[in-house]
């Protein structure tokens, strides 16, 4: 079997809290992967300037070096490095959408969700509408520009409509609190989702993944939340600050999370919802949602997070590789996907 090319594509123009987080998530994701009998990794990486580098490793130092080049003597050289596939590891919403499209016209196929699912499950209101008419539960919300006023009888949930991380998301009791948390939700998105407040019961994370066609629910994983003291994940419950070391960013490191016994009922419950959210957006190769199951067991989707950081630590790969997936066979079962769909 001759080696793969791969480009890891990392960084971001966006900011530098994503270019490196990024940097961070794609370096782990390199030291898991890397087999030098298998794959020729290289690397492209992107600053907030909009500037390329094409840096013999993620180092700062080496990225440093590296000389920035445009956007147009990236894609030659790019296009004459013969590359097999590319992973995206960019989590600015112009990493998950716009640089993707680029490798599209560029023909050279990616492992993950193409831009424009990328793009539709950045906004959450859209992404619920979806995913309701296939039958899933979603809580009742209502959709705020600056001006509106909010109609649903607290307690309800505040989150702005196209931000990641639980940025600016708040847990209104009363309505008396409607200003500020809608103050602070605006400050990261033009438009603002406010949503009925599912009692805390559980709340948990699931994948999903093809492999040889068929759709394989994954193992939950779940998070801690505590009805009083921690009624909802908040964005410090997934980050440390600053950011520093291979994923200090991820939320199992801060906020302990579990893979849920496969025979517990709930399981089935959720892969079956899954399925359903995984269909209705368009999903390939893998996908991952969050859900909130209430008191009565019912569960209620969140949002999609559609991701892999292809590490030991990911949520999808460990859920994968307690169904007898490793990481090494996950991460070929997903080059051979994108490159069967070449």
């Amino acid at each position: 079997m001759p080696i793969l090319r791969i480009l890891h594509l990392a960084g971001s123009a966006y900011n530098d809290f994503y270019c490196e987080l990024s940097r961070n998530y794609a370096q782990s994701c390199i030291n898991a992967t890397g087999n030098s009998s298998l794959y020729e990794f290289l690397i492209a990486y992107i600053t907030p300037d909009g500037q390329w580098r094409f840096p013999s490793s993620l180092s700062p130092d080496d990225i440093a070096v590296a000389k920035p080049v445009s956007l147009l003597d990236a894609i030659q050289f790019i296009t004459a490095q013969n590359i097999d596939v590319m992973l995206p590891q960019m989590f600015c919403l112009p990493g998950m959408t716009e640089y993707r499209a680029l490798f599209d016209l560029l023909k050279i196929p990616y492992i993950g969700n193409t831009a424009d699912v990328m793009a539709l499950t950045a906004h959450k209101a859209r992404t619920k509408a979806i995913v309701a008419a296939a039958g899933v539960k979603v809580p009742f919300g209502e959709l705020l520009r600056q001006g509106d006023v909010p109609t649903i009888t607290p307690p309800a949930v505040i989150k702005p409509a196209n931000a990641d991380n639980s940025l600016g998301v708040s847990l209104v009791k009363e309505a008396s609190e409607y200003e500020a948390a809608l103050k602070k939700a605006f400050e990261f998105a033009d438009e603002v989702i406010v949503e009925t407040f599912i009692e805390a019961g559980r709340e948990v994370r699931c994948g999903a993944i093809v492999k040889d066609g068929e759709l394989i629910g994954l193992p939950l994983e779940e998070y801690q939340i505590d009805p009083q003291n921690r009624p909802i994940r908040s964005y410090t419950d997934k980050f440390k600050i600053p950011i520093e070391g291979d994923l200090a960013s991820t939320a199992k490191n801060y906020v302990p999370g579990w893979i849920v016994d496969i025979d517990d009922p709930i399981t089935q419950k959720v892969q079956q919802e899954v399925k359903k959210c995984h269909l209705a957006l368009g999903c390939r190769h893998y996908s991952l949602f969050d859900f909130r199951i209430d008191p009565q067991g019912q569960p209620w989707f969140l949002e999609a997070g559609l991701f892999c950081i292809f590490d030991h630590k990911a949520v999808i790969s460990c859920t994968a590789n307690r169904l007898g997936i490793p990481l090494d066979e996950l991460f070929m079962t997903m080059i051979n996907q994108a490159l069967s769909m070449n």
